[in-house]
C-alpha cells in the first residue's frame, strides 16, 4: 500500500511539474486560435468551422477552442476554459490580439485606399486574364503538375499560380479556396515591408547607411552602429530567438505584446553588426517602427504602403495588419489574393517598373539579390536567394518571399516567370526543387 500511495505522489508531483511548466504555453495556444480564427473569418471571410478543423488541426493548437462572436467581430479561444484570450476585428486594420492592456483597438483612424477604375486585364488590371495560348507552353503537362501538387492532401497545397510572359498560364486551388480567397502570407510580408524601404530610397528619403540608434530609438552604446542595411540583412547582431514552439522571442512578441516594434530593439547586442546572421522577425517589426517614424502622423503611416505599393499596383485584396499600438506587424500578418501576391513577384520581375510607373530603381534588385555573409547565399535583404544553389536544380537567379507553413512568391528572372505556392503544410528545399522544376520543365 505504501509503494502505491508513493507511486501516486510522484506522479502527481509530475504532473504538477508538467503544469507548472506548460501553463504559460496555454496563453500562447489560445492566443494563436483566437488571432488566426477572427483574421480567417472576418478578413478572409472563410467558415469558422472549416478553420477549427482544418487550420487549427496541428500540434497544440488543435488543443484550443475557439469560438467566434459576430456581434462584437471577436474570436474568443480557450484551452479546457483556461487562460482566454480575445481577438477583435476592424475593418481596413484587420484583427488584433487583445490582452490586459487593451480590450480593443486603442486607436480609430484607418488606411486610405485608392481603386482606380479597372480596363485592363492582369496583371496591370483585375479585369479578367489574358486567354491567348503561348505555342511553347506545354499546358496539358502544366495542368498535370498543378493537380497533383492540390491533390497531394500530404502536402495541403491551397493554390497554384504561374505567370509567364504576364500571362497566367496556369492557376490551381484547392476546395473551398478560389482567386478571390485572401491568404496570409506569414512572412512574405517582410519582403512587403522591405519593399517600402526601397520606395523611400528611389524617392531619396533615405538611405540604407541610416543609424536608427540612437537617435530615433532613444539608446547608446554598441546598438548605435547599427544601420538600416545590417537590419534589412538580418545581420544586425542584436540577440533573437525565432522558435514558434515555446515560448521564446518571437511568440511573446506576437502573442503578447502591444507593440511589436519594440522586442527587438529592446534586446542586448551579442555581436557588432555583420558579424552573425540571425533571421529574426522582431527585425522586421523594428523596421516597422522606424518606418511609422519617417512620417509626422499616424495618418501618413497608415496610409504609405498602400498609397506607394499596395494599391499603386493594383493589389486591391492586400491589407497588413497592425498591433495594438497601430504599427504594421510587418513580419507575419499580410493577406491578399494568390493573383496579388503574384503582382508582387511580377513587381520584381519588371525591376521596379509597373506598365510605365516606377516604384524603386534597378539598383534595389541588385541589393535585395545580393547574399548577405554568414547566410550561406540563401538570404539577401528581406528576401530568399537560391545563390549557392539551395535548390540545385533551379535557376541561381531565382530569389523568393517566404512564409510559414510553405507560402511562396518565386521570381525567376532567367525565365521571366512568377510562381506563387500557398498552403497549410510547410515544404522542404527538395519537394520546392521538384514542384518548381517539374513547372518550369512545361516551358520550351
Amino acid at each position: 500500500m505504501k509503494k502505491i500511495k508513493w507511486t501516486l505522489a510522484i506522479l502527481l508531483i509530475g504532473l504538477l511539474v508538467i503544469g507548472y511548466f506548460n501553463y504559460p504555453k496555454l496563453n500562447l495556444i489560445s492566443g494563436y486560435a483566437s488571432k488566426n480564427l477572427a483574421s480567417n473569418v472576418f478578413l478572409a471571410g472563410r467558415d469558422a468551422y472549416l478553420v477549427n478543423k482544418i487550420d487549427h488541426n496541428m500540434p497544440l493548437i488543435g488543443l484550443a477552442k475557439a469560438e467566434i462572436n459576430p456581434q462584437e467581430n471577436a474570436a474568443t479561444a480557450s484551452v479546457y476554459g483556461l487562460l482566454p484570450r480575445k481577438s477583435v476585428y476592424k475593418e481596413g486594420l484587420g484583427a488584433v490580439l487583445t490582452n490586459e492592456t487593451y480590450a480593443s483597438h486603442n486607436f480609430n483612424i484607418i488606411p486610405k485606399r485608392t481603386k482606380r477604375s479597372d480596363s485592363l486585364p492582369f496583371p496591370f488590371g483585375n479585369k479578367g486574364i489574358e486567354d491567348t495560348i503561348l505555342q511553347n507552353v506545354d499546358y496539358d503537362k502544366l495542368e498535370y503538375v498543378l493537380s497533383s501538387a492540390i491533390s497531394d492532401s500530404v502536402q495541403k497545397t491551397r493554390s497554384l499560380l504561374v505567370v509567364y510572359k504576364n500571362q497566367i498560364i496556369g492557376e490551381k486551388y484547392t476546395n473551398g479556396f478560389t482567386k478571390d480567397t485572401k491568404i496570409l502570407g506569414w512572412s512574405m510580408t517582410k519582403s512587403i515591408l522591405g519593399t517600402l524601404y526601397g520606395i523611400l530610397d528611389y524617392e531619396n528619403k533615405i538611405t540604407m547607411d541610416y543609424k536608427p540608434f540612437p537617435m530615433v530609438l532613444g539608446t547608446n552604446g554598441p546598438k548605435e552602429d547599427i544601420t538600416l542595411n545590417h537590419l534589412l540583412r538580418m545581420q544586425s547582431g542584436l540577440a533573437w530567438e525565432e522558435d514558434y514552439f515555446k515560448i521564446s522571442d518571437v511568440t511573446r512578441m506576437l502573442f503578447l505584446d502591444s507593440d511589436m516594434t519594440k522586442a527587438q530593439a529592446d534586446n542586448k547586442m551579442i555581436a557588432k553588426p555583420t558579424e552573425i546572421w540571425n533571421y529574426s522577425s522582431g527585425t522586421s517589426n523594428l523596421l516597422s517602427g522606424i518606418l511609422r517614424k519617417q512620417f509626422k502622423t499616424h495618418q501618413e503611416y497608415l496610409d504609405f504602403p498602400y498609397s506607394k505599393l499596395i494599391d499603386r499596383i493594383g493589389m486591391y485584396s492586400m491589407l497588413l495588419e497592425t498591433d495594438l499600438e497601430g504599427n504594421f506587424v510587418g513580419s507575419s500578418y499580410g493577406w491578399a489574393t494568390t493573383r496579388d501576391w503574384a503582382k508582387f513577384g511580377l513587381l520584381y520581375l519588371h525591376n521596379g517598373d509597373w506598365n510605365g510607373d516606377r516604384l524603386f530603381s534597378e539598383e534595389w534588385i541588385a541589393y535585395v539579390t545580393k547574399p548577405t555573409k554568414h547566410s550561406n547565399g540563401t538570404y539577401g535583404a528581406h528576401f530568399w536567394l537560391n545563390a549557392e544553389g539551395k535548390y540545385p536544380d533551379l535557376p541561381r537567379d531565382l530569389y523568393s518571399a517566404n512564409g510559414f507553413q510553405g507560402q511562396r512568391v518565386f521570381i525567376i528572372p532567367s525565365k521571366d516567370v512568377v510562381i506563387v505556392r500557398t498552403g497549410l503544410e510547410e515544404q522542404s528545399d527538395e519537394q520546392f526543387n521538384t514542384l518548381i522544376g517539374n513547372i518550369l520543365r512545361t516551358i520550351k
